[in-house]
């Protein structure tokens, strides 16, 4: 239990305790098919695991007729770059539905991760808002830029999101470093500013190294950050290479909080992105919309989506500000394969997920069989389609929603993940929901009210980005970002956090004219914002929007609401141990995961030389993903800070679950379905093994 100086209340707060618990080439041309179904080994119960395109099956683009370019857009509108140690690096993915790609499991031995490059692109439209063609080098000279800056350690304090009322009131936060005083010192001492940095031409810095196209800045006046790298390649579009990943103390500060450490900065940053183009036979420099860029942690099951993603808050946003339409008609491939398919997934990441009733009562989600039934409109299956939607955790505002906390009958719902208001045990937001537009749509697909568009594998026509018709390709960029970002649990999450849940952060929101998603570029004079001396919900919902933090947004104002240093509070919510829960709940298991199958189980699994039982024991296994990290164990002094500051250390370390094959089928033997589908298992874990901090500070003092 914590008392926080600035709320009389006493509240809960699981996080301020200690917890018990290739070589690839970037620049390859897009998978061919065959290529696109290696990586999806498909079996008599594996269908459902597959990554499958989460957008329309439709075979080509709307003609266009008009050619007149009338505006450029850049593509993500949001973009993520992963931080890494390693130099080598695979691209942010850029399918709807479909995993980014690396040959060598998204890591460089067994101890340092690859980098996540987001890749940008430029399209051009015509007066009626129609896509004409992707504007490359060979169309224009494109001049692009980018401003990254870290303004973690000059921001306020994380206690909880403010911005969820009386369901779990906001609590203040002071700023972070609050030793250092004045706006002029404390930009100068605490921003980490990369500047503003131009690139232009095709498989320019392709090495990588030169100094005039990286970010980097200084923190305390002294310690040189390095925040990112820019690239193009060989069609003259946009790399964002992130940084290395690396976090310090230049006093060498002693790790005492999940998200503000003083002393503490990290190489998380964002900013906007720009481009000048210069049509080839035009004298016109025309302006493409802007996109942004945040560079964030590595995502340890890349295959495995959140249940709740980033697309899917900003789309209820828009949807619910009237900036996007929402369909009539809810389609089972793009709107409930994808939400059916990531609560499948979650056994591979979490242990709630195989021992939690509700996800055994959602039934064989694996099998092609049964997945059919949930596919097809026929009434014979309405009540199978209803009883899977009755069992996951409604919004607070849904009919369905029970306004009370997990502990009576919404206990058994899904999913068992904390939510923003945990700090209140009981809030209806304790445990995570799905959003609105998420619950709409499947209450529409319970009802039968859907459109029958599963498409069986051999069926699939979309297995390179090439083949997604030219119309859709620029949404098709932003949502393959945010569908890999975690959307919930916005405390304050993995990525980012809740302000990107409120329209004052768009440009949609001060011109009609332009299309969601875009955020919105602010004009401060300076990256400092000063809010007062604690930050409430009073100030961040106000109606001056040059006063507020959710309005136009200048570099480094999305990453700064993140714990500092990054590792600290991604491994100390690994899971929270409540004495009536069981099986723990967890936060953010897609992608940072809690329970994982180790590959040498897997490997006993899928040994025909062992029986049946004996696999099946294997295959049905899970071990804590931070074993040997997590403050207890081998140092008998160890402690939970110490396992925060060796996280710091050994976080290139931890194992990455992918998608791995089942054994050769024997056709002779009808063997259980756990062992004849995919498996998603953890490889490439170092060693872990290492002096605690509370051993080695003992050792320099004697």
């Amino acid at each position: 239990m914590q008392q926080l100086k600035s709320s009389a209340q006493q509240f809960y707060n699981p996080k301020s305790q200690p917890i018990s618990r290739s070589n690839s080439n970037p620049f390859r041309s897009p998978m061919n098919r065959r290529e696109f179904l290696s990586l999806s080994t498909i079996t008599v119960a594996g269908t459902l695991l597959q990554a499958r395109p989460s957008i329309s099956g439709e075979r080509k683009s709307k003609r266009v007729d008009d050619q007149t370019i009338q505006s450029l857009r850049i593509y993500p509108a949001i973009g993520l770059a992963r931080v890494g140690g390693s130099t080598k690096s695979f691209l942010s993915p850029e399918i709807p539905g479909i995993p980014p790609h690396d040959n060598d499991n998204y890591k460089e031995g067994n101890s340092l991760i690859k980098k996540q490059v987001q890749r940008f692109r430029i399209y051009a439209f015509n007066k009626d808002n129609q896509v004409i063609k992707e504007i490359t080098g060979e169309d224009a000279e494109i001049e692009w830029s980018v401003h990254l800056a870290n303004s973690k350690a000059s921001w306020y304090e994380f206690h909880n999101p403010l911005d969820n009322g009386d369901l779990a009131p906001g609590i203040p936060g002071a700023k972070r470093n609050p030793e250092i005083q004045g706006n002029q010192e404390r930009e100068k001492q605490l921003i980490v500013d990369g500047g503003e940095i131009s690139i232009n031409g095709i498989n320019t810095n392709l090495a990588g190294g030169e100094s005039k196209y990286q970010a980097q800045g200084v923190f305390q006046s002294k310690t040189k950050v390095f925040l990112g790298e820019l690239r193009t390649d060989e069609k003259g579009r946009l790399l964002v290479y992130p940084g290395d990943g690396k976090s310090l103390s230049p006093s060498g500060a002693k790790i005492t909080s999940f998200a503000d450490n003083a002393d503490w900065i990290d190489d998380w940053c964002d900013g906007p992105v720009k481009a000048t183009v210069r049509l080839k036979n035009s004298s016109l420099a025309l302006k493409a919309d802007s996109a942004w860029v945040a560079c964030a942690g590595p995502n340890f099951a890349p295959e495995i989506p959140p249940i709740v993603t980033l697309k899917d808050v900003i789309e209820n946003l828009n949807v619910q500000n009237g900036w996007e339409s929402k369909s009539q008609l809810v389609s089972f491939r793009q709107d409930i394969y994808p939400i059916l398919r990531r609560l499948d997934l979650m056994k591979w990441v979490t242990q709630a997920a195989l021992l939690r009733s509700a996800w055994i009562d959602l039934g064989p989600l694996s099998d092609p069989v049964y997945l059919k039934k949930l596919a097809s409109k026929n009434s014979k299956f309405q009540k199978l389609r209803q009883s899977i939607f009755s069992k996951i955790r409604q919004p607070v505002n849904s009919e369905q929603s029970s306004q009370k906390m997990a502990s009576d009958g919404n206990a058994k719902q899904l999913p068992w993940m904390l939510g923003d208001g945990v700090n209140y045990k009981e809030s209806p937001l304790f445990m995570l929901r799905i959003t609105d537009l998420q619950a709409q749509k499947l209450k529409q697909w319970a009802d039968g009210n859907f459109v029958e568009d599963y498409l069986d594998e051999e069926d699939e026509i979309i297995s390179s980005f090439e083949d997604i018709p030219l119309d859709q390709q620029p949404q098709a960029l932003t949502d393959a970002v945010l569908e890999s970002c975690s959307g919930g649990g916005f405390h304050p999450g993995v990525e980012l956090t809740y302000n990107l849940r409120h329209a004052t952060l768009y440009q949609k929101y001060y011109n009609s004219k332009i299309e969601p998603y875009r955020i919105a570029l602010g004009n401060r004079s300076s990256l400092i914002q000063d809010l007062g001396p604690e930050l409430t919900p009073k100030i961040l919902l106000t109606t001056n929007l040059t006063e507020s933090p959710i309005g136009k947004q200048m570099p480094g104002d999305l990453t700064r609401w993140m714990g500092i240093p990054w590792q600290c509070d991604a491994f100390s919510c690994q899971s929270v141990d409540f004495e009536e829960d069981f099986p723990t709940a967890t936060w953010w298991p897609a992608l940072l995961p809690i329970d994982v199958l180790p590959e040498e189980f897997y490997l006993r699994a899928i040994d025909t030389s062992l029986s049946e039982d004996e696999r099946f024991m294997y295959a049905n296994q899970r071990v804590r993903w931070s074993r040997s990290v997590a403050g207890v164990g081998y140092h008998a002094n160890q402690s939970y800070w110490d396992g925060l500051e060796n996280i710091i250390t050994l976080w290139q370390r931890l194992g990455f679950v992918i998608r791995k094959p089942p054994a050769a089928k024997d056709q002779s033997k009808k063997l259980n379905p756990v062992l004849t589908g995919d498996f998603f298992v953890e490889v490439s874990r170092g060693q872990m093994d290492m002096m605690s901090p509370y051993d080695r500070r003992n050792q320099e003092e004697s």
